[in-house]
């Protein structure tokens, strides 16, 4: 693919204006797979590729890979004349990860340890990282990031969220964003909070589009993972909250439904068409697969460039949820 012809298509990302690419890059597992050191090089390559297919958002946080992520992003960054998007994300630090712990001053420690890491004088948008329920009561935080924005340190601030209950809740402040996990096998989304979050211009950022690789169709019986691989250790929520490991779905059903989608919608590009169904939502203003590679940026990229579902197929999609899906994780999140 030639890097000077980049397929992807932007959307505006709600209140903040920013025109992102639909297809962004979640750093989660930034220069290794999941669990395995981190490898600065291979990094800066998918960095690289995702700029190359015009992706201008990358999604991290200051956890991630111990806070290499945020660091190779800013020193990537540093240098690069085109304006790339950087979202990034705080609170998971705490230790104990509590309610009492997203307080003012906290949160402003927290604001000042990413502008360092990324090396930059304000964030393009940052955003609460899965607190605990209470968090999202407390007025406190909120006036304190009104307060950072009012200082230039922040220019947009918004919500990572576990459930829908979170995201209606967070909707009562100024926010511009909302992530959420949102894809084939987590339909909900799309019934109790899109219409409500347009009406407010608040943008959708769709985290674990591919249910944790469910949705890549490539997972048998057989498939092993990492013992520091979350999808061995957090099927049943034992370390934090289970909808975040194959989207809370049990991996047998998965596998069957997985397989009845390959099927019915006559593919072997499961993952591309997973993404593409997720943006057949106007609400949604971009998608955050991770990448461990070069190779799978360039995959990823090319699902904003397949036709829309038709009519039949996005049927086909919640006849499979339906059947096999809802009456598992359907009123969990």
């Amino acid at each position: 693919m030639n890097k000077n012809y980049p397929i992807i298509n932007y959307r505006i990302l709600g209140k903040t204006g920013f025109k992102v690419s639909e297809i962004s890059l979640g750093t989660w597992q930034l220069g290794s797979k999941w669990g395995e050191p981190f490898d600065a090089d291979k990094a800066w390559k998918t960095l690289e590729a995702a700029c190359e297919q015009g992706i201008n958002l990358f999604d991290t946080a200051d956890i991630y890979q111990d806070g290499n992520s945020e660091k190779t992003i800013g020193e990537f960054l540093k240098n690069k004349k085109e304006k790339i998007y950087v979202v990034t994300k705080c609170g998971r630090k705490l230790n104990p990860h509590v309610a009492s712990g997203y307080n003012a001053r906290n949160i402003r420690q927290f604001i000042h340890d990413s502008l360092q890491n990324l090396q930059r004088e304000q964030l393009d948008l940052v955003l609460l990282h899965c607190p605990p329920s209470e968090v999202y009561q407390k007025q406190e935080v909120f006036d304190e990031l009104n307060r950072l924005k009012q200082e230039g340190l922040i220019a947009h601030y918004g919500v990572s969220v576990e459930r829908i209950s979170e995201a209606l809740e967070a909707l009562k402040q100024d926010i511009s964003a909302i992530e959420i996990i949102f894809n084939m096998f987590r339909l909900r989304p799309a019934e109790e909070l899109f219409d409500q979050a347009q009406q407010k211009q608040v943008g959708i950022i769709t985290r674990v589009p591919l249910a944790s690789g469910l949705l890549t169709g490539k997972f048998t019986e057989n498939t092993s993972f990492g013992a520091h691989d979350h999808r061995s250790y957090n099927r049943d929520g034992a370390y934090f909250d289970k909808g975040e490991t194959f989207s809370g779905v049990d991996y047998q059903k998965g596998l069957h439904a997985a397989a009845r989608l390959k099927e019915l919608l006559h593919t072997d590009r499961l993952a591309q068409a997973a993404l593409r169904y997720i943006l057949m939502y106007p609400a949604v203003s971009t998608v955050i697969p991770g990448a461990s590679s070069p190779e799978q940026i360039t995959a990823n990229a090319q699902a904003s460039d397949l036709p829309p579902f038709t009519e039949e197929e996005m049927n086909i999609v919640r006849k499979v949820y339906d059947e096999e899906i809802k009456p598992l994780v359907h009123g969990c999140w």
